[in-house]
């Protein structure tokens, strides 16, 4: 039997490696030339650019998600994990205050702060053994069956107790239970302010477990890696080939592309299910759970910037809240700090001698950059924000400013060009006091949705367990055994 996975990036590589592991003949249509869809780097000038992982969760073996990664080839020889601690460090004038893995050196001098201090750890302390579980379908075929333990269910129980509490603030209101403006500054840093306060305080306890490390290479040498393990099976990725409609045929399904129609038993759909169900059918799709995502759904929206520069920046931290003195002025959005990634250790990222440095800028600006395209002055407007940028930082980091070859800038329009997210979102997230809108993991038979937008919040963890158990639905509709490995 056949299936056609839409999209390469790292929900649909772990969807067809499973699905091609399991039996299936396996097709990827991908629209870019390369795998990894947001979860990608690339190359200009020679300097490498790191737009996708930050930090990966399941990087050590007690998570189970590490063997997701691990079947699915993510992480290999090639690839060993980097566990940077302290994980962020504030950088405000001569001040510099580091974010360690056990919080110990934290400036919670007044009361508040110590109780504030107090309660963080409290609630990092009940994730402790949160994880997302790793189990099978039921009446699913396995072939190496992975049992169901309630124990695991019961450590978990204290973060399930407290999560009420944690998806009602945003992690900026969480933050602010600090009265240390350094505090609220660096603990900022650490994930998009604007969505809920769980997604901190997991964030937090897997990097207090040890977990959460950057992997060699990155992004492209990660979706490379699941890329050479699903085409060393015999699985296909026809790259440069957008999916323009998908249709249902006497015999199962089809997919439609500019030069020709697809036919298979199955299709999974691993783009943006937000974009997927009004783009790729002939009708939009009007159930009530895309009549709610459609209404409801709030896109994550940033501007990525990076630098190339002629300095290797070996005496800067290499993940930094940095402080302005003056604020950024960008797209409509105002910023009294940037959250600063350097890879000056990093193998072929820069020359020798040389790094790269990369910034998000989060904040919703899709209808700024869209106007700007309508009106011709797009690229006018990136080179002023690009400016506006290297000026701020210069103030904090001055050796950069002599010392620049290269700059470079997505806003969400580019994510929208080469990834077709809504609104150009670069991930899935939760924002406060809001309810999750997915898309169903199986529509109906022959036809499923895997990525972000299937499961809770954004990043690579639901991307993978999404995709493991879209392969798994496949292979209960059709009756086939799922194999993993």
């Amino acid at each position: 039997m056949k299936v056609i996975v839409i999209g390469a990036g790292i929900s649909g590589l772990t969807t067809a490696i499973y699905a091609r592991r399991s039996g299936w003949e396996t097709v990827i249509l991908e629209k870019s030339a390369a795998p990894g869809g947001l979860s990608t780097s690339w190359t200009r000038k020679g300097y490498t650019f790191e737009g996708g992982i930050h930090w990966l969760i399941g990087a050590i073996e007690s998570i189970p998600l590490h063997s997701v990664w691990v079947e699915t080839g993510a992480l290999k020889e090639n690839n060993p994990v980097y566990f940077k601690d302290p994980v962020y460090t504030l950088v405000d004038g001569d001040v510099r205050i580091p974010l360690y893995r056990d919080f110990h050196g934290l400036p919670a001098g007044c009361l508040r702060d110590r109780i504030a201090l107090l309660s963080l750890r409290f609630h990092v302390w009940c994730f402790r053994h949160f994880h997302q579980p790793i189990t099978d379908l039921p009446g699913l075929k396995v072939e190496h069956p992975c049992p169901f333990s309630l124990w695991e269910y019961v450590r978990m129980l204290p973060a399930v107790l407290i999560t009420p509490f944690l998806i009602l603030q945003s992690s900026r209101s969480y933050v602010r239970r600090f009265s240390n403006p350094q505090m609220r500054a660096l603990l900022g840093a650490v994930v998009d302010p604007g969505i809920n306060a769980l997604s901190l305080i997991y964030t937090l306890s897997t990097f207090a477990a040890g977990d959460s490390g950057y992997p060699a290479g990155g992004s492209i040498r990660m979706a490379t890696n699941m890329a050479e393990t699903f085409t060393s099976m015999g699985g296909k990725i026809r790259y440069r080939t957008a999916a323009t409609g998908i249709e249902k045929t006497t015999g199962g399904w089809a997919v439609r592309t500019a030069a020709e129609l697809i036919e298979a038993d199955a299709v999974v759909i691993s783009a943006d299910a937000r974009s997927a169900i009004d783009k790729l059918f002939t009708q939009p799709l009007q159930d009530t759970w895309a009549r709610k995502m459609r209404k409801g759904l709030e896109t994550t929206q940033c501007m990525f910037l990076g630098l190339g520069v002629k300095t290797p920046l070996s005496n800067w931290p290499r993940s930094m809240q940095v402080v302005l003195h003056k604020p950024l002025q960008a797209a409509g959005n105002t910023y009294d700090s940037l959250v600063v990634n350097i890879y000056p250790h990093e193998t072929g990222f820069a020359p020798e001698g040389c790094c790269t440095l990369t910034c998000l800028l989060h904040g919703r600006s899709y209808e700024y950059w869209k106007r700007a395209k309508d009106n011709g002055s797009y690229m006018q407007e990136k080179h002023a924000v690009i400016d506006a940028f290297t000026e701020a930082l210069g103030d904090v980091i001055p050796e950069i400013m002599d010392n620049i070859v290269v700059t470079d800038m997505a806003t969400p329009l580019t994510y929208e060009r080469y990834c077709n997210t809504f609104e150009g979102s670069y991930m899935s997230a939760w924002p406060a006091r809001k309810p999750l809108y997915h898309a169903p993991i199986r529509y109906e038979h022959g036809l499923y949705f895997t990525g972000q937008r299937t499961l809770y919040s954004g990043g690579l963890p639901p991307a993978a367990q999404s995709g493991r158990l879209a392969a798994q639905t496949l292979c209960k509709d059709f009756g086939t055994v799922f194999r993993d490995r």
